[in-house]
Order: structure tokens, then sequence, then C-alpha cells
């Protein structure tokens, strides 16, 4: 016997995608000239990069006749070309050519297709969303290592996740399940700070070694609900940045981008990259099947849940 994927809605999942920035992209996979259609935060995109090197991306629909300008559009210098007439598009969302029109329409003449707010930073193409259109309410942080020629390039990881964007970083506040999941010896004890739109957690951990114990740290930093990045210190320098992005309410882009010095110690930073790795795949069927609970019922030692969520609710529009 087969059973149906549960919907969102059956799943529990009634929270909207919280506003934020998310990662679109990787910087080194988007060339000059090139245009990508992409789906995010329920809504098509269309995301390029202009002859100019700047990244962009629009509503990709045309005010015209409604072709998807993912689809075919071609880069003229800094804008976007329609591929069914040739209708150019600037990095506002405004029509400012029309090669067979003596006349723009008016309407088209000012921003007539949503432009998104995009940046690159960490080696990574980022674009704000907020259901209002708000503009940006803080900035992408720039991580030092990402951009360091002393470290390494990316290894990269991805998995699409069916479950909201809220339950998969709930994960980190929950101390209990590391020990019943993950095989932990002991519950982690995370000194954490709330600032804002940001979050800062520490953890002290001795880490065994053939030569005995060695004391480490684990330093998680997330900037909202899409910009997250952990340093591991101790036995092997590895940094983990983490762009998540919702695709759907219920289903989530994830990407792990490790790095490690080119000084370190690379046999010791790839265990720690596999040891992540292997946490976040026992983690996925938890989140595949799990029930989003709005009002838990939480016990000593579980770890900081609630004061997680109530930070997290910041990022919902009231």
């Amino acid at each position: 016997m087969t059973t149906r994927p549960l919907t969102a809605e059956e799943r529990g999942i009634t929270l909207p995608i919280p506003f934020g920035w998310y990662m679109l992209d990787y910087s080194a996979d988007l060339a000059p000239g090139q245009v990508k259609p992409l789906r995010y935060f329920g809504e098509e995109i269309v995301l390029f990069r202009g002859e100019d090197g700047v990244a962009r991306a629009l509503h990709p629909y045309c005010r015209h006749l409604g072709a998807h300008m993912g689809h075919g559009g071609k880069v003229r210098g800094s804008r976007l070309e329609c591929p069914f007439h040739a209708w150019q598009y600037d990095e506002t969302g405004a029509v400012v050519e029309i090669p067979y029109a003596k006349v723009i329409p008016p309407q088209v003449k000012r921003p007539c297709v949503k432009a998104w707010h995009v940046v690159e930073r960490n080696r990574l193409i980022w674009a704000w969303y907020h259901p209002e259109n708000v503009d940006p309410l803080w900035d992408v942080v720039e991580v030092p290592e990402a951009t360091n020629p002393e470290w390494g390039e990316f290894e990269r990881y991805e998995w699409t996740v069916p479950v909201h964007i809220q339950d998969m970083a709930e994960n980190g506040a929950d101390a209990a399940h590391f020990r019943y999941i993950h095989g932990t010896a002991s519950y982690p004890d995370m000194d954490t700070v709330f600032d804002g739109p940001m979050m800062r957690g520490r953890v002290e951990a001795k880490m065994d070694t053939p030569r005995g114990p060695i004391d480490g740290s684990i330093t998680s930093t997330v900037m909202g609900p899409g910009q997250s990045w952990v340093r591991f210190e101790g036995i092997a320098e590895t940094l983990l940045i983490a762009g998540v992005t919702p695709v759907e309410k219920d289903l989530v882009h994830a990407r792990f981008n490790f790095t490690l010095p080119s000084h370190g110690h690379k046999a010791a930073g790839q265990a720690v990259i596999r040891d992540i790795v292997k946490q976040f795949n026992e983690d996925y069927p938890i989140w595949q099947h799990k029930r989003f609970m709005p009002q838990p019922i939480i016990c000593d030692g579980d770890g900081p849940i609630m004061r997680w969520r109530q930070f997290y609710s910041q990022f919902y529009v009231e």
C-alpha cells in the first residue's frame, strides 16, 4: 500500500515564509550574460548577470504578453531582453526599449515587474524576500574566511527537504535530539545570545584524538532565517556557510558550503565535514514526516526551543 505525500496543512504547516536574505545561487555559477530561471518563496524568479558583472533578479513574466524571460531571455548590457518580442527591462523592472515601437506605453516606462534586492557576498548571491516588499531591514554579513585566499574553495552539499524552514532551523535549539538522533555522548550546553535579527551560540567541547582529548569549540551565528555560519575550532579549523532558502512554505533548498584553511589539518577537517553531513542526513527522515507543533509540550533538558521560537517570530509580518 502506498500513501500520498501529506499537504502542508495536514502537516500543521500554517506559518508563512519568513522575511530575510536568502541564497539564490553561487557567484561562480552565474557568468556575465547568463540567465537562469529559479523558483523560491512560492514565486518564479529570473536571475541574470549583466555584461557589467552585476547580478540582478526580476519577476520573470513580461508585461507585454506574459513570456517567461528566464527561458530564452537575453542579456543586453545591463538589461534583460524578453525572448518573445525583445522588450528590454532595466534593473528596476521598467521597460526601457521596444525595438519596433515608436512610443513605450506609459504603464511600463516605470517599474512594472518586481525587482529583487540582490547582493553578492561570501561568494554567494543573496536576495531579500519580504511578503509586503519592504526594503531590507539588515545586511548580509560578510564572513572573512569566505574570500580569504588562505582558505580553500567551497566543498558543496545540497538537499531539498519537505519541511518549513523554521522547523529545520529549530534543530539547533533542540538539545535532546543530538543524543537520540546523532548518538552524541552528552547533550550540548550552548551559551546563546540573541541580538535583534542575530543569534550567536557557542559550545565548548573536548574532542577525542589518538593523542588524547583536545579542547575545541563550535560557534554558530544566525543572521535572520536565511544566513548562518558555523566555525569549528580545536582539532581542525573548519567553516560552514549555510544557505537555506524556502522553495515553498513546506519545501526548503538547503546548501552547505564548507571551507578549510590551506595550512590546516585536512584529514581532521574532512572528518568534521563528514560528521555534519551525516547528521543532516540523519535529521532528514524526521523532517520529512514530522508535523509542526505550534504549542509543543516542552520538558526541562529540551534546550531553549521556546526562546528560539520567540526570536524567530520577529521574521513574520504581524
